[in-house]
């Protein structure tokens, strides 16, 4: 059996040495450069592979193809591949086939890397079970399940993830919201991108867990489309009927899957966006097996997560926080409602079809400034030149941070929350708000 990975980074080369360890004939290939630490992976595997484009007779005589969740469905090897009947799927439901695992699943626009973090946290540190951490969040499963496995996995998922996934079943599937990103993926179609964020309660059967907000726009409505044998926990901001979770009167209340109380005040995130993660987490922990004071422990002393509202350092009186991971125009409004103003807000990087109009009235009250960080601001100009704000235009994180420096005044915050992808000037979200944190530091 033939069996190639498209793409050599973590969920491609993970996948190649699950397969080449079940007996497959196992090839790697990659259209950019693979970093070396994968190269060394393969080489130490005897896994073959190849760098700077693909080999397309070696590619399309395959039996299974697991491609990289950053390839899209159009490219034209996986065209090529589907025409021949080629499956073509993701690392995730690769890896599936090959344990028996419970598999906890974390998927949604926002929240969902904290959310993801926040239950591993509370499985693993609290409750002290056999658990992994894998998918969107940069681990790979198959590579967790070839040599290092676990009794469960706690899975963060991408919608790119997800179109790749066919028998996978979620035993814990937790869908936080579904608000407009990746579009550009998606043909401009919200329903498409939709549907996608829905595939994670497929499978599912009796004595599964499907756990979503009620408060969500779509959520609601395609569930009703979608009979499920799973128990269905939904939770809200606040007491309504049929809620299993919730807020109420400063205070965590679940009547689902155990009743479980605590005090919000003890929570240790701030803000509404994360009074949800906190109740979603709460309760697939709780599902997952995980006792009420494990959880309760691990709402407490979570730090958070990475390039998420972190708060880089304050400088000359002027807070800097970044929120590089904030790729979306909801994820960016999440974030203005939660800091303090004035703000000097930086938006920009690669559009994946932004419609920039929600947020307007938020920058409008709340921000001071707003400064562009693109290879191309003109849709940016066109979104919010109108407000009557100062502005700034850079295409580099050092014309940024110096912008904003001179923008801002004592006691303002400088919000990187840039609505946007990051691969027109660094390499990923993670490369920007580095880059972001490395240049405030260099103020002080």
């Amino acid at each position: 059996m033939k069996f190639i990975a498209l793409g050599a980074a973590e969920s491609g080369v993970g996948a190649a040495i699950l397969a080449r360890d079940k007996g497959y004939d196992v090839f790697v290939s990659d259209m950019g450069s693979i970093k070396p630490r994968y190269k060394q992976m393969l080489d130490a595997e005897g896994i073959a592979w190849e760098e700077g484009g693909h080999t397309a007779e070696r590619i399309l005589q395959a039996d299974l193809v697991v491609k990289s969740p950053g390839i899209p469905d159009t490219a034209p090897m996986v065209a090529a591949l589907r025409e021949r009947g080629v499956p073509v799927i993701s690392e995730i439901e690769f890896a599936a086939r090959y344990t028996d695992a419970r598999m906890i699943c974390i998927t949604g626009s926002n929240g969902k890397t904290t959310t993801t973090s926040l239950v591993y946290h509370i499985l693993k540190n609290k409750a002290g079970m056999d658990v992994g951490l894998a998918g969107n969040i940069g681990h790979s499963l198959a590579l967790q399940v070839a040599r290092e496995p676990h009794a469960a996995y706690v899975i963060e998922l991408s919608s790119f993830q997800l179109d790749g996934m066919y028998d996978f079943r979620a035993n814990v599937a937790v869908l936080l919201n579904i608000t407009p990103d990746h579009l550009d993926r998606y043909g401009f179609v919200m329903q498409n991108y939709v549907n996608s964020k829905m595939r994670i309660m497929q499978n599912q059967q009796a004595g599964d867990t499907f756990i979503y907000w009620t408060g969500d726009q779509h959520i609601p409505h395609e569930l009703s489309l979608r009979p499920t044998a799973a128990t269905v926990l939904p939770f809200s901001d606040a007491p309504e009927a049929g809620s299993t979770g919730y807020a109420d009167d400063g205070t965590f209340r679940l009547t689902a899957p155990v009743p479980f109380t605590m005090p919000m005040s003890r929570f240790s995130l701030p803000g509404l966006h994360n009074l949800r993660n906190g109740l979603a987490a709460a309760q697939a922990a709780l599902a997952a097996g995980a006792p009420a004071e494990a959880v309760e422990a691990g709402l407490a002393d979570f730090p958070g997560v990475e390039h998420r509202l972190e708060r880089v350092a304050t400088v000359g009186g002027v807070h800097y926080v970044n929120d590089s991971k904030a790729t979306n125009v909801d994820a960016c409004h999440v974030a203005l409602e939660a800091m303090p103003a004035p703000i000097v807000l930086i938006v920009g990087g690669k559009d994946k079809g932004n419609d920039y109009a929600d947020i307007l009235p938020l920058v409008k009250e709340k921000c001071r400034a707003v400064v562009y960080l693109g290879a191309d601001n003109s849709k940016l100009h066109a979104a919010f030149d109108g407000l009557g704000l100062p502005i700034a235009d850079t295409a580099s994180m050092a014309d940024c941070v110096a912008a904003c420096a001179r923008l801002a005044h004592e006691g303002d915050t400088v919000l990187l929350s840039p609505c946007c992808a990051s691969f027109d000037l660094f390499r990923n979200m993670e490369d920007r708000g580095e880059q972001f944190k490395e240049r405030v530091k260099a103020l002080g």
